[in-house]
């Protein structure tokens, strides 16, 4: 305990003592808060492009419904996924919120949850793993998750290489094997590849075997490099892990090869200067958006902790989060105006959705795009 709990020290100093107390982010809500409820987020950062847009978004709906939250980075280093939720359970907090790197993290997550009497939520996340999966349905305290279709995903983005971009000799690097999530958009992108070639026997498209285990910018880097060298005719890349490091190391090793442009790369977790590098020809697509998906498990582990959702013993809450796709500066720009200049929800839509059923809670969720928060606000 006494390792958790100096853990736990050192993990506030890091994130520095980040509490969202009601107050850091738009004016305090008169309605009644809910000042006893205090939920974690076990995230792999707070800081690169999506962990901080995903901060701003929990924050401000923290603000709202007077709830303190309590960040520990992890870096998607399962030992540290673990003891992150035996620290915040030790802390005393009420509900965690988790984004995890692999099903095997969530064997043992669970359980620690279930016996410190925690509610908690995955985000960007579904579990894959049958086994592991019955481990949540059968906790009464794993509330849920909200995950993307990631196949879909991968399928949508793999079409726009081959079709839109004419890309027939693609590279894909990926991350953390297991990952449910990162499988999930290779199988897309592989379907993606497999139909055009059905459809267009004559035109192939060829997608290399996946590299695997690359989540540092140096890793993906000397991965890419190596990838261009065994493969000189290569114009298209996948960057399956997002838009954080391993893309970051990926565009540093075209650049280096002078094929900015000639390489046609595509991801996923929009970065902060994406629009300028859809016009520099840097990427060539991205889907991305998504950073409202972990606001949905918050607000499913909020109602759960005041008792107006309820765990049955043979189901859990599961919301599918709609991504957005981007291939050209004007769609960023779009995206923009309605993500990143403001929030796509004010204040009293979040006030409505902590107080939504749990069906409802699905359809806003469900309803999000740039057209939908255009036409609200």
């Amino acid at each position: 305990m006494k390792k958790n709990l100096l853990a736990l020290v050192i993990s506030f100093v890091v994130v520095g003592a980040v509490f969202a107390n009601g107050q850091s982010e738009g004016a305090a809500s008169t309605t009644a808060k809910s000042d006893s409820i205090t939920i974690g987020v076990s995230t792999w950062s707070i800081n690169d492009s999506l962990g901080s847009q995903v901060k701003r978004m929990l924050d401000a709906a923290a603000s709202e419904l007077g709830v303190k939250v309590v960040y520990i980075e992890q870096s998607h280093k399962s030992e540290q996924v673990i003891s992150s939720v035996e620290n915040l359970c030790a802390s005393g907090v009420d509900g965690i919120v988790i984004c995890n790197s692999a099903d095997a993290e969530m064997a043992r997550v669970i359980p620690i949850a279930q016996q410190n009497k925690v509610c908690i939520a995955q985000f960007f996340r579904k579990i894959g793993d049958p086994a592991i999966n019955k481990i949540a349905l059968d906790s009464s305290y794993y509330i849920g998750c909200t995950h993307e279709d990631e196949t879909a995903n991968g399928y949508e983005l793999g079409k726009i290489l081959v079709q839109d971009k004419g890309c027939r000799n693609i590279g894909i690097t990926s991350y953390r094997v297991g990952d449910a999530t990162a499988n999930a958009r290779i199988a897309g992108y592989k379907q993606a590849i497999a139909d055009w070639n059905s459809a267009y026997p004559s035109d192939k498209a060829i997608l290399m075997n996946v590299v695997d285990d690359k989540y540092t910018s140096e890793e993906a880097r000397q991965a890419v490099e190596g990838m261009i060298d065994a493969n000189p005719t290569m114009d298209g890349l996948i960057v399956v892990g997002g838009g954080g490091q391993p893309l970051e190391g990926a565009l540093a090793a075209i650049k280096a090869k002078n094929l900015v442009g000639k390489i046609h790369v595509a991801s996923t977790d929009f970065t902060t200067n994406l629009g300028q590098q859809l016009a520099d020809g840097e990427m060539s697509a991205m889907s991305g958006g998504h950073y409202a998906d972990p606001l949905f498990s918050f607000m499913m582990v909020y109602n759960a902790v005041k008792g107006n959702y309820t765990k049955t013993p043979d189901k859990y809450l599961e919301v599918i989060f709609p991504m957005m796709f981007v291939a050209s500066a004007e769609d960023y720009a779009a995206f923009d105006k309605y993500f990143i200049q403001s929030l796509p929800y004010n204040p009293e839509e979040l006030m409505k959705m902590a107080n939504s059923s749990f069906e409802e809670l699905k359809m806003t969720a469900a309803s999000l795009s740039i057209q939908d928060v255009a036409s609200r606000h």
